[in-house]
């Protein structure tokens, strides 16, 4: 068979690289090609276009960008049309794949999509379209079941793959990674200040002027593989720092808390039962827009699944030094640092357990060996 699949963000390349050890674990005469980035391309397939092509974080930069977007989406189009897949799979970034998708079903193509675009958080209306143009939804979030039946649209809740993805990377001992990385032995505050220029811009140096009100442990920023250190150095001005790159997961497996920009990380920082502090701060005017329409109670993965706050959020001007300082303390040592794992715990049982990307890729083979009708 063959597969077409559209990842974004390094998120999506990592889901997308699973679901592709299990589509050809599944399907031993699979052709794949695929929109992602370095772990998608390792597995193996052909590549088309690389994530990092198409990084624009909110409304006003989609703005600004948007005859790249559609050069992008149109080019896309041509591709599959090229290809002719006998599924095209939709991985999360939503923005650009309904877009394709629409266009998809009109040319008689299977539409498959993993990872739910979050249509829970804002114009829920968006699930018209969707029925629409989605043969297979596989939902990895447990509430997504719930929330797609009220609009009459069958779903599968496959788990969640960040289970897997921890579950199976190499253990690294803590002695071992700080003397691989060149770090000294007091405990580690890990900063995930997000994987886009915009976010890190916002956020990263009001994470680090705490630095120096900290001088017990030791700051280590995480690296995204989508930015370089020439970037992140011009926010380090103090000594206490440290940066590793594309080592996210094994930092958190050795660190004592972070410090974490909203999105993916908050429930990567919970699986690996660190504590945490969320961080959000956007453009102005993207910010005000979100605020309109997103109508959630929280912001991070973390309390939304568990529908309650367990991570504290500090949004926008909350996101200052000395509120940043205050809840940093409190996840340090005491009843909130010892409340935040017992809920950790409860957070994965929710998740469904071990299993995402290989369900996917089965309930996909199964449907796809049948004749389109």
């Amino acid at each position: 068979m063959k597969y077409y699949i559209i990842a974004g963000e390094a998120s999506g390349d990592l889901h997308g690289s699973n679901l592709m050890k299990a589509l050809f674990k599944q399907d031993e005469n699979a052709e794949i090609r695929f929109w992602g980035g370095d772990l998608m391309q390792a597995v193996g397939g052909t590549l088309v276009k690389h994530y990092k092509e198409r990084q624009f974080m909110g409304f006003a930069e989609v703005i600004l960008n948007l005859r790249k977007i559609l050069g992008l989406i149109k080019f896309c189009k041509n591709d599959i049309e090229n290809f002719n897949p006998d599924v095209i799979i939709f991985i999360d970034n939503s923005g650009f794949n309904l877009r394709v998708a629409k266009w998809a079903k009109e040319q008689n193509y299977r539409t498959h999509y993993y990872i739910s675009p979050q249509v829970w958080a804002s114009r829920a209306s968006r699930v018209e379209k969707i029925k629409r143009d989605i043969d297979a939804m596989y939902c990895i979030l447990p509430f997504e079941k719930a929330f797609y039946n009220k609009y009459n649209y069958d779903v599968n809740f496959v788990g969640h793959p960040l289970i897997d993805a921890i579950a199976n990377r190499t253990q690294i001992e803590e002695a071992t990674f700080k003397s691989q990385n060149n770090l000294n032995d007091k405990p580690i505050i890990a900063l995930l200040p997000g994987s886009r220029k915009q976010e890190i811009t916002k956020i990263l140096g009001v994470m680090l002027s705490l630095v120096n009100d900290f001088k017990d442990y030791q700051f280590v920023i995480a690296g995204a593989p989508s930015q370089d250190y020439e970037f992140y150095k011009q926010f380090i001005k103090q000594d206490n720092v440290s940066f590793i790159s594309n080592k996210t997961y094994d930092l958190l497996s050795v660190s004592y808390a972070a410090l974490v920009t909203s999105g993916t990380a908050t429930l990567e920082t919970a699986l690996f039962k660190v504590p945490q502090v969320v961080c959000y701060k956007a453009n102005a005017i993207s910010y005000h827009i979100a605020k309109r329409i997103i109508t959630l109670k929280f912001i991070s993965l973390v309390n939304l699944i568990m529908d309650r706050e367990v991570v504290t959020e500090l949004i926008q001007a909350d996101l200052n030094k000395k509120r940043l300082k205050k809840e940093l303390n409190l996840i340090l040592n005491g009843e909130k640092r010892e409340q935040m794992f017992l809920d950790y715990f409860e957070l994965e049982k929710k998740l469904g357990g071990k299993g995402a990307s290989e369900n996917t890729a089965k309930l996909i083979y199964e449907t796809i060996k049948e004749p389109n009708i």
